[in-house]
């Protein structure tokens, strides 16, 4: 993987780290981990609306600035870094800003609508020099954490073969246009999240070709929408996206993974990765580990103790990275890799062809 070395960023002269929130749906959450850090500082929001942006700042113990204009936010001396919060087809252009600012960003799932967007992003954020992550709440659970530790140290051999799917019985966003119409989807939204997890468990293998079926089954007629509503007929008729995708990635050293995500379906909820190593295998919920010794078989529950983790080990990660220069282990460019597969994956449910992919490791 490409690693920029990142500057040194003016906030070490206070010793925190100063935030602009952008978006606050994703944003909330994000914000309260970074200001939730005792080097982080939230000193500024930014959203269309006003009210959502003085709804979130009653959380926040010190004065902070509106900005409904990302451009004129990205000018402000006063900010070292951004999160980007937005619906997909934003995440570029307002994270583009940003470095082009100076600031460093970190950036929701997915990195981008589209892997051209996302290419040019990771270019010019590495060229500048910026910190840079994704926020990736899966990846960063203690759960996943532990699992990749686990592979790192070699408890499973070699990984060749993994499952991870997002399913929803009915759960298709109704509140912005922007998750249903062309790149959005469900795969973006949901199926981002059990992909990029188990690849960084399995160690980042190289992605070869993708060959998949997806489509939309619900959306487009109204039905299968969040908590069993209707949405109006003027915004479900807008679905150009995805409403479930479920694929085969082939990665280098004949490693096979099978992912699937759907927002809606007649299928209970579920959230899971099953992994397969030559030396153990394991599943992610409820987190068990599985050996045969001896020929003997071995199914181990795993309770960890409490920790930090998610958005707040997260929060933690990216700051030491901008004040300590310390190593950020999710830098967009994992983040573009995501994306050629999930791009992949959708081109080929449009297609009905596997589509090789050209990993930007």
């Amino acid at each position: 993987m490409a690693k920029a070395e990142p500057k040194v960023s003016k906030s070490k002269k206070s010793g925190k780290v100063r935030f602009c929130i952008v978006g606050m749906g994703i944003g909330r959450p994000n914000g309260r981990a970074l200001m939730g850090d005792e080097r982080g500082e939230i000193v500024a929001l930014c959203d269309l609306q006003e009210a959502r942006m003085k709804d979130f700042a009653k959380e926040i113990p010190n004065k902070v600035k509106f900005y409904t204009d990302y451009k004129k936010m990205c000018k402000d001396s006063g900010i070292d870094a951004v999160f980007v919060g937005t619906p997909n087809q934003w995440h570029v252009p307002v994270a583009l800003e940003a470095v082009r600012n100076g600031k460093h960003v970190i950036v929701t799932k997915p990195l981008s609508d589209s892997e051209d967007a996302a290419k040019e992003l990771v270019e010019e954020v590495e060229k500048a020099g910026l910190v840079n992550m994704m926020s990736l709440g899966t990846r960063y659970s203690a759960a996943c954490q532990h699992l990749g530790k686990l592979g790192r140290e070699g408890y499973f051999g070699d990984f060749y073969y993994a499952r991870a799917r997002s399913v929803r019985r009915i759960g298709i966003p109704d509140w912005n246009l922007g998750f249903i119409e062309k790149g959005g989807g469900a795969f973006r939204d949901m199926g981002v999240h059990v992909l990029d997890a188990v690849w960084w468990i399995m160690g980042m293998p190289r992605p070869v070709a993708a060959s998949a079926a997806a489509g939309a089954k619900f959306g487009p007629v109204g039905r299968g929408y969040w908590g069993g509503k209707v949405p109006p007929k003027k915004f479900y008729t807008r679905f150009t996206s995805d409403d479930y995708a479920g694929g085969f990635v082939r990665f280098e050293n004949d490693i096979g993974l099978i992912v699937e995500s759907f927002w809606a379906s007649h299928q209970p909820g579920e959230f899971q990765i099953e992994l397969f190593g030559t030396e153990a295998g394991a599943k992610l919920s409820p987190l068990t580990l599985y050996r045969t010794d001896d020929n003997k078989e071995e199914n181990l529950p795993v309770k960890l103790p409490a920790q930090k983790q998610g958005f707040s080990l997260m929060a933690e990660e990216f700051i030491a990275g901008v004040l300590d220069g310390g190593e950020v282990r999710a830098p967009l460019r994992h983040g573009l890799v995501v994306q050629q597969m999930i791009e992949a994956i959708l081109e080929s449910g449009e297609t009905g062809k596997e589509v090789p992919i050209d990993a930007a490791m």
